[in-house]
């Protein structure tokens, strides 16, 4: 069965996030959005924007494409 990519997602930035010990409130402040937006897109609650992406990938320090790779 194909994973849903939001929940992928959302797993890929909380790793990272708690890889760079941040919470989602400084995660928040580095990326530009608000603290309740990172709390969302953990629990796969949003449909992100490509936009969006770049700015928390930046942020935690890694491509977008990272963020948007997942094994099959």
């Amino acid at each position: 069965m194909k994973k849903d990519i939001l929940k992928l997602f959302a797993t890929k930035v909380k790793e990272e996030r708690q890889k760079l010990s941040l919470s989602q409130e400084e995660l928040a402040t580095k990326a530009g959005v608000h603290r309740t937006y990172i709390g969302m897109i953990e629990r796969a609650e949003k449909n992100i924007t490509l936009k969006n992406i770049e700015k928390i990938a930046t942020a935690l320090e890694v491509e977008e494409s990272f963020l948007l790779h997942y094994p099959k």
